[in-house]
């Protein structure tokens, strides 16, 4: 009786492989859950709720009539048709930023946005990765603490331009206080 030592070969390679793509697997679809949990509970601001369409297709020639719907007025010189043997007179124009206040209000409410998906997000990576640090199951061990990581690292991504430099302190004492207490915590034996 001939025994194939082949197939045991072949078994022992193809289960790393199946590991290490369902553990990506697993951290890819987190983070995909997340985000879209996060898109269906809380709506992002659009532009157009902010500056619709009547907004900025309006043409305001004057100032006057510029600032009373909200635009911002600037001003410009430009030359008027004169002989060459003239001086050049000039005279005053302007253009209307029509949508001036109404992207402020859209700037300011998405950054807000912005604000609170990184808190909520960077909630969930900690989360994730306590309970991956904790959980008994290697697999999933490993699939949950980077999926934490990948969620922090989503999350600062998406809000690190906007934060200011104290908040970018705060947030990077956070994150390195949790990974140092998970790491005194689960490897302290």
């Amino acid at each position: 009786m001939e025994t194939n030592t082949q197939p045991k070969e072949e078994t022992k390679k193809n289960p790393k492989i199946i590991i290490w793509s369902l553990i990506i697997a697993i951290i890819i679809v987190t983070n995909l859950f997340f985000n879209y949990v996060i898109s269906l509970v809380y709506v992002e601001p659009t532009y157009e709720k902010f500056c619709p369409s009547e907004v900025y297709n309006k043409v305001y020639d004057t100032k006057d009539m510029c600032l009373a719907n909200g635009g911002s007025w600037s001003e410009q010189v430009s030359p008027v048709e004169a002989k060459l043997s003239t001086p050049v007179k000039t005279q005053i124009t302007g253009y209307c930023n029509q949508t001036y206040t109404c992207q402020k209000s859209y700037d300011a409410s998405h950054k807000l946005y912005n604000r609170n998906v990184f808190i909520i997000l960077i909630a969930l990576g900690v989360v994730t990765l306590v309970v991956g640090v904790f959980i008994g199951v290697s697999l999933l061990s490993i699939a949950f603490s980077w999926s934490g990581v990948l969620s922090i690292i989503i999350a600062s991504m998406r809000y690190w331009a906007s934060a200011d430099n104290l908040i970018r302190v705060l947030i990077l004492g956070f994150a390195l206080g949790i990974l140092i207490w998970l790491a005194v915590k689960k490897f302290n034996k």
